[in-house]
This record gives structure tokens, C-alpha cells and sequence, in this order.
């Protein structure tokens, strides 16, 4: 463009972030700030949450600065942006201190707050946010539901997650969707409950996806002898990501965890072979010759 003006750096800035382009919606707001332009609402909201996507604490607090130095009214669309890049970044107290201290919030507050706190462990507290959200008179949607039962997976809390689990739909009216499952897969997996992560998995109305056998190979990585669980997950995704690495690495590890040299040798040998992450056609029946 020959000529720029706030309103066009706040679009683009706002369309790299909703994009997911995080790395151009900063850059273009350090130039928009560098050519004597003033930020907007919608481009602070838009930055704020590319700072939490990119982990980019530091640039996230200036621009808080910013907000008070000049100001600026802080609107629950911006509070929301605030306590979310903190607490995605990390820094608990400071979004704790943001969301306690402000009589504005929504719906997307409360999950920024428990999903935060859900994501670097405090599952406890998470918990207590979803209770507070309950007394508050806001209704959970399906991101609110990841959140606490990402929270009682990294807790251990498995019959609370059951139980809010089995509560979604029919209390809350929230539709579980395959996000939901993979948090149960993951959950299951973690506390060694693989044959009802299995169960569940094979219940489901709709296919898994990587979430869902991600969290199952990753309980059978954690939990030895359910090799042949991890063989059939191994296959689901690399049905759904061929040439997934990790996938490979995973199922190495579970073989020699069970001293299984033989598979080990095999899975480098078709590791080196096929150059997995640039190999689309791979085939998981190459996993065991036996499933």
C-alpha cells in the first residue's frame, strides 16, 4: 500500500493473529508503532493474543504499560486479552491479580483464567475458577470443559473428571467433541486405565483423532505392557499424520521398555529408511508384523 493509516494496520495486524501468523502480527505492530501510528483497541486485543500464542511475556507487560500510562480504558475484551497472555506466558499471579481485582468479565475470561491455570499445572485452582464461574452465573461452553479436564489430568483427578465429564451435555447442555475425549484419552492414559481409555475410544459416535490416540499412546508409554495398545493407537495416527516422528519414537521407546530389540532395530531401520517426516505413504502395518 503507498499509504497506511491505523485502520489498515489494525486489519492486517488483527487478520495475521486470527490466522495464526503470530511472528507477522507483531512485527507489523513494532512497524505501525515505529511509523508514529497509535494502536487501537482491536489491534492491543489482537497483538495481546499473539504475545500469549508466541510465549512473548515480556513484549505482552510493555504493552500493559502502555495501557496505563495512557489510560486506556480497560474493556473486557481487553482485560480478556491481558489475562490471557499472562497466564498462557506463565506469569499466574499477574493474571490472577488482573482478573480478582476487575468486576468485568465474560464468558472468555473466566476460560482464559482456567485454562491458564489448567495449562502450568495449578489443577486445584483451576477447579476452584470453574466453581467460582458456576456461582457466578456464567455458563460453560466447550473450551471452559478442556480447560478443567486438562486440570484434573495433570492432577490425577480422575473420578472429578469423570464426573464433569459425564455432566456436559446432560447438565450443561456443552456437546462433547473429540477435544473432550482426547483430554479423557490423555487423562485415562496418564493414570494407567487403558482398557477404559480403550472402551471409551471404541464407544465413540465419531472417529478419534490425534488428540484421542495421542492420549492413549501416550499412557501406554508411560504405563509398560500394552504393547499391542500402542500398536493399534500408533496406526490411528499415523492413518491421520503419515511420517509423524514422534509416533515412531514413541513406539521405539514402548519396545525397548519391553526389551524388545528385534522391533526396536526394525523401527530405526524404517526410520532411516523412508526419512519419516517427508515419507506421506507410510504404512503402520510396518509397526508389528503381527497386527
Amino acid at each position: 500500500m503507498p499509504q497506511r493509516d491505523s485502520v489498515s494496520y489494525g486489519t492486517m495486524i488483527t487478520a495475521y493473529s486470527h490466522s495464526g501468523h503470530h511472528d507477522d502480527a507483531l512485527h507489523l505492530f513494532d512497524q505501525m508503532q515505529a511509523d508514529g501510528f497509535m494502536p487501537d483497541n482491536a489491534s492491543l486485543v489482537s497483538y495481546l493474543s499473539s504475545c500469549a500464542h508466541a510465549g512473548e511475556l515480556n513484549r505482552g507487560k510493555v504493552i500493559h504499560d502502555h495501557i496505563t500510562r495512557n489510560r486506556i480504558e480497560l474493556t473486557v475484551s481487553l482485560l480478556t486479552a491481558l489475562v490471557d497472555m499472562y497466564a498462557k506466558c506463565g506469569a499466574i499471579e499477574a493474571a490472577l491479580e488482573l482478573f480478582d481485582g476487575s468486576p468485568i468479565r465474560n464468558l472468555f475470561t473466566w476460560n482464559s483464567i482456567i485454562v491458564g491455570l489448567a495449562m502450568h499445572g495449578y489443577g486445584d485452582l483451576s477447579l476452584a475458577y470453574f466453581d467460582k464461574m458456576g456461582a457466578a452465573g456464567v455458563k460453560p461452553d466447550g473450551i471452559t470443559f478442556v480447560g478443567v479436564l486438562v486440570a484434573c489430568s495433570h492432577s490425577g483427578l480422575v473420578e472429578t473428571a469423570k464426573k464433569l465429564f459425564g455432566e456436559m451435555e446432560r447438565v450443561h447442555g456443552v456437546r462433547i467433541e473429540l477435544k473432550h475425549y482426547g483430554c479423557m484419552a490423555d487423562l485415562l492414559g496418564r493414570a494407567g486405565m487403558i482398557e477404559e481409555a480403550v472402551e471409551m475410544i471404541e464407544a465413540m459416535p465419531e472417529k478419534g483423532d490425534g488428540y484421542v490416540w495421542g492420549g492413549l499412546l501416550a499412557g501406554c508409554r508411560i504405563h509398560r505392557g500394552n504393547v499391542d495398545v500402542a500398536e493399534v493407537a500408533a496406526r490411528k495416527l499415523l492413518e491421520i499424520r503419515p511420517g509423524d516422528t514422534g509416533v515412531y519414537s514413541a513406539m521405539a521407546r514402548i519396545y525397548a521398555d519391553e526389551r524388545r530389540w528385534d522391533d526396536v532395530e526394525r523401527i530405526g531401520r524404517i526410520m532411516d529408511a523412508v526419512k519419516v517426516k517427508k515419507n506421506v505413504g507410510s504404512s503402520l502395518v510396518q509397526l508389528s508384523p503381527t497386527v
